[in-house]
């Protein structure tokens, strides 16, 4: 089953087909969103340090959103929605990188 790490934090959780913020609020993480996760705030972005591979295509809503709050130049980097960036089944680590994200109970 794949593994996501979440930096700064360390910590690393499991995850098959579901989105990285899904499998983190699902164990109790905090992930910071405005809109719960429907893709539009785009305030739950992250970035792909390793193991982008391991998460579906970016969709077309994703992207729009990005561009929309972020501008053009986020398109071709690292950064992915955590509500929109799904973990395919498999095996494997994926490190991200999001501030603000709290351990259950914190």
């Amino acid at each position: 089953m794949p593994t996501i790490q979440i930096l700064p934090l360390g910590d690393e959780i499991e995850a098959d087909g579901d989105t990285i913020m899904g499998a983190a609020r699902a164990l109790g993480y905090y992930w910071p969103t405005t809109c719960g996760g429907e893709g539009r705030c785009t305030t739950c972005a992250c970035q792909i340090e390793e193991g982008a591979a391991l998460l579906d295509e970016m969709g077309r809503s994703e992207s729009k959103s990005l561009v929309y709050e972020r501008g053009e130049r986020i398109l071709g980097t690292n950064w992915r929605l955590a509500c929109q960036a799904r973990v395919t089944p498999g095996s494997g680590t994926i490190v991200v990188r999001k501030t603000g994200v709290r351990r259950p109970g914190e």
